[in-house]
């Protein structure tokens, strides 16, 4: 596999409402995160874990309106599930294998690092169609999300994860169900809630669980992946992207009707270590992953860019970003704990845009063993 180059120095726009013990945090089109640290805790107890290849290219490691497409993820509750709720359904799913554009050097050649990524990038990409739900909101059926929809979401969850160096995640059939509730009252109710109350139309208690334990969104499920990476809104949490590349994560629930789609996150026990997680990651990364054409009102630059840790206290980090030596200047904040991950930040660039064709060295001090990685940015065929 490519080698990530990694220095250890010493080492949707609308605003929509979540609550994280009980104070309102604000959201917006895509995703508010689903995980407080209690939930990311009681992760561990839970059954299911990660199936498949493991981690990426490199070797390191609430009511909405409008026109622009909404998401949110809670950012936590004290209802987790447990395993005997994770037992149900067919084993997971993996649509985490590298596609056969990919290269694995199996002839001993040398892997081409871009080679290999954009075609990953471009065959998971490929299908980006949303299957033809089959339910109904009058009689309150949430049917199913018809091939390959599901596929296609799961697909695009492990192609971001892969680039972040981290294993791919499954889906269990029991969470989907759930999940396909939630989307329904989702739809039915023309609202995003993690909370639905029950006289909600379509109300279950499946669906009312699985709200409380997914990114949400007021698009189908495949648009939604992208939506949750860039998570526009969500300043102070990022807990979409988090929940997505937790080292934690999986197996997940993918519901969706042709509306809303619901993604169950929390109570994983997914096989990551990686020490720590950026967005976007070192090694080579499409511009594409950045400036997502399917989400055009907004990108991974103006929201900003992530690094998330389960081990580091990133609490005091001091992070610059360079380019040719010349200094990209950004805007640090130090994000909420338990949303996918124990500590994180954010860098939002101030004045400047990523280009392909540029490679950026960005550098972590205030850390009991500062680190430094390079983001290659990339045009893919």
């Amino acid at each position: 596999m490519l080698a990530r180059r990694v220095v250890f120095a010493g080492v949707s726009v609308l605003v929509v409402g979540c609550y994280h013990g009980g104070s309102e945090v604000t959201e917006s089109t895509g995703a508010v995160e689903t995980a407080s640290e209690a939930a990311t805790a009681a992760s561990a107890a839970t059954a299911g874990s990660a199936t498949g290849e493991t981690g990426g290219p490199t070797s390191s490691g609430e009511a909405s309106t409008g026109a622009a497409p909404t998401s949110t993820g809670w950012p936590g509750t004290t209802t987790t599930t447990g395993p005997d709720e994770m037992s149900s359904g067919t084993d997971p799913v993996d649509s985490g294998t590298a596609s056969e554009a990919t290269s694995e050097a199996t002839t001993g050649a040398p892997v081409d690092p871009v080679a290999e990524v954009c075609g990953r990038w471009t065959a998971d990409r490929a299908d980006m169609s949303e299957g033809t739900w089959d339910g109904d909101v009058a009689g309150c059926l949430a049917g199913d999300t018809g091939a390959p929809g599901r596929d296609n979401a799961l697909k695009l969850v492990n192609l971001y994860r892969w680039l972040a160096g981290l294993p791919p995640v499954g889906h269990d059939a029991g969470l989907d169900a759930k999940a396909q509730q939630c989307a329904l009252m989702m739809h039915a109710n023309g609202q995003l809630s993690h909370e639905p109350p029950m006289k909600w139309k379509c109300y279950t208690a499946d669906g009312a669980q699985a709200a409380m334990n997914s990114n949400i969104s007021s698009t189908p499920g495949v648009v939604a992946v992208d939506l949750y990476m860039v998570d526009p809104g969500n300043a102070t949490t990022f807990g979409h992207r988090r929940w997505i590349l937790s080292n934690g994560l999986g197996p997940i629930g993918l519901g969706s009707t042709a509306v809303n789609s619901c993604m169950w996150v929390i109570g994983g026990q997914g096989g990551g270590s990686a020490t720590w997680t950026a967005w976007p990651p070192a090694g080579v990364v499409p511009i594409d992953a950045i400036h997502v054409p399917e989400v055009p009102w907004s990108d991974v630059d103006q929201t900003g860019w992530t690094i998330q840790s389960d081990a580091l206290d990133l609490g005091a980090a001091q992070v610059s970003i360079t380019e040719g030596g010349v200094d990209k200047p950004v805007q640090l904040t130090t994000l909420m704990g338990g949303f996918g991950s124990a500590s994180a930040i954010a860098m939002t660039p101030q004045g400047w845009v990523s280009e392909a064709g540029k490679t950026y060295t960005v550098q972590v001090n205030g850390v009991p063993q500062p680190f430094s990685y390079e983001v290659q940015v990339v045009a893919c065929p």
